[in-house]
């Protein structure tokens, strides 16, 4: 049967005044925003004080939002930092390391030139030396402390001829060879030097003790007055050293005297010179038999 010309739409009623309600709004809220516009473009300063009001009105929420920006941007900018610190201080660690390789190489070319002054100093000093050689080896396995010597009786070289570094006593030659010669070193356990007190009267012999060492033992005995870091120098006494060369420095008071360490370590000593015998008329002397220089 074919449907009736009076059958009402699917839709009820209050839906169509919903639908014509929400065409109505949406009418008026044109013509109010043409009218807003029209009206903000023919007089935009009538809109000032709205837009005060709500620029008012979400200022807070904005503050809040431009702080969680700046916070998040500052986070970020530290962590950044961060990871550039760490490259830095990389960098720096390196400067660093070869700024100390530049200092050690300084000090070193220092030490080369003061050496080489010292070197000097023994060509030049007051005595000229017969020969300035370099120490080429040493005995370090037994009691007996010899060095040897780069240089023999084709450079003037004798036996008993005192060898001395810059820093001071290192011993005196007992052998010659053509070109080399062996050196008696202080600390050969018979090594005996006389030796008097760098800023006194106090005069002593300083014995070899076969290591670094050596046993100051007093003359005149009685009160000791040495103490730590007393210098002793050669007293001329015997003939063969020079007075007032640097011989050892006081370490450690006993009942005789005292034990000294060498200033002039021959493990730390390069070049020496070899220079002339003091006085050799005393060196007979002492070497000379009673009887015969009485029968003289």
């Amino acid at each position: 049967m074919a449907p009736t010309s009076s059958r009402r739409s699917s839709y009820s009623r209050r839906a169509q005044y919903g639908v014509f309600t929400g065409y109505v709004i949406a009418g008026i809220g044109a013509l109010v925003g043409a009218v807003l516009l029209a009206l903000s473009l023919w007089r935009p300063a009538s809109f000032s004080g709205p837009r005060s009001v709500a620029a008012d009105a979400i200022a807070p929420a904005a503050a809040t939002s431009a702080e969680v920006r700046a916070e998040s941007q500052n986070l970020i900018e530290s962590i950044r930092g961060y990871l550039r610190a760490g490259s830095q201080n990389a960098e720096l660690k390196k400067e660093v390391e070869l700024a100390r390789i530049r200092l050690a190489e300084a000090e070193a070319i220092a030490l080369e030139n003061e050496r080489l002054k010292a070197l000097l100093g023994l060509q030049e000093g007051e005595v000229r030396p017969v020969a300035v050689a370099r120490l080429i080896g040493s005995t370090s396995a037994s009691a007996r402390r010899f060095a040897y010597l780069g240089a023999g009786s084709a450079d003037g070289v004798t036996a008993g001829m005192p060898v001395r570094s810059p820093r001071g006593v290192v011993g005196r030659v007992l052998e010659v060879g053509r070109h080399s010669s062996r050196v008696l070193l202080l600390t050969d356990s018979q090594s005996v030097l006389p030796v008097r007190l760098a800023d006194g009267n106090v005069v002593a012999f300083a014995e070899g003790r076969g290591d670094s060492m050596l046993r100051i033992r007093l003359i005149n005995l009685g009160i000791n007055p040495l103490k730590p870091g007393d210098v002793f120098v050669t007293s001329g006494a015997g003939g063969y050293y020079r007075p007032g060369t640097a011989v050892a420095i006081v370490a450690e008071k006993t009942e005789d005297g005292a034990l000294a360490r060498i200033i002039s370590d021959p493990a730390a000593t390069d070049y020496v010179a070899v220079e002339d015998i003091w006085q050799e008329d005393a060196i007979l002397a002492a070497e000379t038999p009673v009887e015969q220089r009485v029968g003289d």
